[in-house]
């Protein structure tokens, strides 16, 4: 009789990882948090993936935009880092750099590829990050750029509904005439 595995069974327990390998991927990424561009590039090319992402599902690029790095998000970029790398929550790196507003990040990241309409899975656009969060240079940029003023997240909302829900005094006025040239 032939032995054949029970698939309801438990798998067996992961192989634990080196307490050193753990320490220095912390290290890598603390490298993309404070945009030491160049120490990235050197690790990078030395065999560190260049979509290295933490337990949050955070690559090395969504860090660095995040915290406003423009250095280190070009030089990710220009070594492989994908631009579009979803986060566990299905943010993307552009709507972080929307939310913190970031404008020269938001400009590397689009110069890279980042898709000015990549929607985390509620929906939400970059441009409905920075309306909400009155990020008025932001949303001429991403506008500029291509981003849909029309554009629905899963409720059904525009990015001006979204600026008028958060109060946002001055985006509503832009997202209202983008609108009428659509």
């Amino acid at each position: 009789m032939t032995h054949q595995s029970d698939p309801s069974a438990p798998s067996q327990p992961a192989t634990p990882i080196d307490p050193d390998l753990i320490e220095v991927a912390r290290e890598v990424f603390d490298l993309a948090r404070r945009g030491d561009a160049a120490t990235l590039a050197v690790v990078i090319e030395k065999g560190v993936p260049p979509n290295l992402r933490n337990e949050k599902g955070d690559s090395l690029l969504m860090l660095a935009a995040y915290h406003g790095h423009v250095d280190a998000v070009r030089t990710l970029a220009e070594h492989g880092a994908d631009p579009n790398l979803r986060n566990d929550n299905g943010q993307t790196p552009i709507a972080g750099a929307a939310f913190k507003g970031f404008k020269e990040v938001i400009k590397t990241l689009l110069a890279n590829g980042a898709d000015v309409e990549g929607a985390s899975p509620d929906g939400r656009t970059a441009l409905m990050i920075a309306a909400m969060f009155n990020r008025t240079e932001i949303v001429d940029l991403l506008i500029a750029n291509g981003a849909n003023p029309d554009a629905r997240d899963t409720a059904g909302f525009t990015p001006l509904d979204a600026a008028n829900r958060m109060g946002a005094p001055d985006t509503p006025a832009i997202l209202a005439k983008a609108q009428a040239k659509s």
